[in-house]
């Protein structure tokens, strides 16, 4: 199980953050990511294996003025 903005979810191990992310809709160029207090690199987005216990952090840019 991890933890995605406050929610736990079940049945990712072993999938990659990237696709994680796909499946739920978010756009990488639209978002930064942290995990386990630490930020992400877009680049590593598809090498970062989601593992049991991580805690992901997504948040989404929002243009606008």
């Amino acid at each position: 199980m991890i933890q995605v903005n406050g929610e736990l979810i079940e049945a990712v191990n072993g999938m990659t953050l990237a696709s994680y992310l796909e499946q739920n809709g978010y756009k990488k160029e639209r978002i930064a990511v942290e995990c386990n207090g630490e930020i992400v690199p877009k680049a590593e987005y598809e090498s970062r294996i989601l593992q049991d216990g991580d805690v992901l952090e997504v948040v989404s840019f929002v243009g606008g003025g």
